[in-house]
């Protein structure tokens, strides 16, 4: 039996002050996620918020980034329309990624053995050449190798190695390096 109410943020470490968390979540539903704004202006919304970005990336609209401070992300990187970053721990995103639409990060999840549900976070890092495809979703812990490929769909839980494709049926084969 779950026991919820003895659930607590014990141990978790967000990363910036209570002031500070409020000011990210006004400007990213006001602004960082609209249509209206200039993929450039949320690219220094984000360095203004800490996180730390290359050059030449570009992030659609409707982008969701838990805690900016906690991203970092290489050069030469698009984030498609309405991906999340559910970063509670760090996301490090290389160079020349592609994270698709509506493509999920998420770093955190909870303890389904423990009673008080407590959180089970782990970073999360995407090497330089890879595609998070369409609606895929990669989960705390894991690392997606250089130019591997999570398909359309997928859910990836565990490592995906470099030039490996997995597909949305968990199925994981060797890709060819892009030329």
């Amino acid at each position: 039996m779950r026991d919820l109410p003895a659930f607590t943020l014990a141990g978790y470490d967000k990363g910036r002050g209570l002031l500070t968390q409020a000011l990210w979540f006004a400007v990213m539903n006001t602004l960082f996620m609209a249509w209206f704004c200039p993929a450039r202006l949320r690219v220094a919304l984000l360095r203004a918020f800490g996180a730390r970005i290359g050059e030449g990336v570009l992030i659609r609209h409707k982008v969701r980034v838990l805690w900016p401070w906690k991203l970092s992300i290489g050069d030469h990187t698009w984030i498609g329309e309405g991906a999340w970053v559910l970063n509670l721990e760090p996301v490090t995103i290389g160079s020349h990624v592609c994270v698709s639409q509506e493509a999920m990060l998420c770093t955190g999840s909870h303890d389904h053995r423990a009673a008080d549900f407590r959180y089970r976070n782990a970073p999360i890092v995407v090497e330089d050449g890879a595609w998070v495809a369409v609606r895929a979703t990669v989960l705390a812990g894991v690392t997606v190798g250089r130019c591997a490929v999570a398909g359309a769909g997928a859910i990836v839980h565990r490592n995906l190695p470099a030039l490996t494709l997995q597909t949305m049926d968990g199925q994981r084969r060797p890709v060819e390096e892009p030329k």
